[in-house]
């Protein structure tokens, strides 16, 4: 070993001392806080509050009647420490997948409910996190957003391991909730397929196809969101704009709120909301809207 490999290793061990006296004199988190988030610095994480976190309400996210229903239930069996699954929520984009396990929190953060944050890359630290929440009274969701993951990454075996697979047993006031575009959370491949096996009538999946199906079924709720069609994204259109204080939808608005959409290929909440905000800002400001002409020359 030379004289750089030595000095290597000695400022590795004074950083891993040094990471964990951080981690003695850690505060204690504010649990009076509803949201938190996971951080690191270096290798140390704490689960830090969040001040201002979203105020979505459950009555405010419309025409995913079902798939709130489920949710809610779900959420409220496992506040009142009835067993409750994890979830996974995938689809559309914007349709409100994200903004449903915000209400929720909104919904029951009086009755104990409390949300951790984890980042993709922030995966490899849950057991930690479990451990840190284990013996709190509070009930945990820790909220993964937007999660898809790619052979290999570390993350993908840690959360298969918290979800459902550790020798230790799953703690029983955490629940995993997680939105993603895919619903097998990892990208699949034509070849992925090719070595299925066809015996009897009967269909057996490859291992590949075992494998990235394998994490997915470790929720023991799959709730999938589709996207809207006219009618709903105006009805959406029409509750935003009253909440900023428009109650008319005369057909000049929902006219304005096609093309609206038209321009960005998408008809769904996250639309629906930005066309509310602009509109309503625009009127309040006393700006008329583009006419038609003005719109195409910009697309």
């Amino acid at each position: 070993m030379n004289d750089w490999d030595r000095l290597y290793d000695r400022a590795e061990t004074l950083l891993s001392r040094l990471e964990g006296l951080l981690r003695a004199d850690a505060p204690e988190p504010e649990w009076n806080a509803a949201a938190f988030r996971w951080r690191k610095t270096g290798r140390s994480g704490f689960i830090e509050p969040v001040r201002y976190p979203d105020s979505i309400t459950f009555e405010a996210l419309q025409s995913i009647g079902r798939q709130k229903s489920l949710v809610d239930q779900n959420t409220r069996q496992f506040v009142r420490h009835h067993p409750a699954n994890n979830v996974l929520l995938t689809g559309a984009r914007g349709t409100g997948k994200s903004s449903l396990v915000k209400a929720m929190l909104n919904k029951y953060a009086a009755d104990g409910l409390r949300l951790i944050e984890v980042e993709k890359h922030h995966l490899v630290d849950l057991p930690e996190i479990v451990e840190k929440v284990y013996r709190r009274p509070e009930r945990f969701i820790l909220y993964c957003d937007d999660l898809s993951f790619e052979s290999g990454e570390p993350g993908y075996k840690a959360l298969k391991v918290v979800l459902d697979g550790s020798i230790a047993t799953a703690s029983e006031n955490v629940l995993v909730y997680a939105t993603s575009n895919r619903r097998h959370l990892m990208p699949e491949y034509r070849v992925d397929n090719q070595d299925t096996r066809h015996t009897g009538g009967e269909i057996h999946p490859s291992e590949a196809v075992e494998e990235k199906t394998s994490l997915s079924e470790r929720f023991g709720l799959w709730i999938s969101f589709y996207p809207f069609d006219q009618e709903q994204y105006l009805d959406i259109v029409a509750r935003w704009l009253a909440y900023f204080g428009i109650d008319k939808m005369d057909d000049s608005i929902r006219e304005e709120a096609l093309r609206w959409a038209l321009g960005r290929g998408s008809r769904n909440g996250r639309v629906a909301w930005q066309f509310a905000r602009d509109r309503a800002g625009r009127e309040k400001a006393g700006q008329k809207p583009a006419d038609k002409t003005e719109f195409r020359a910009e697309q």
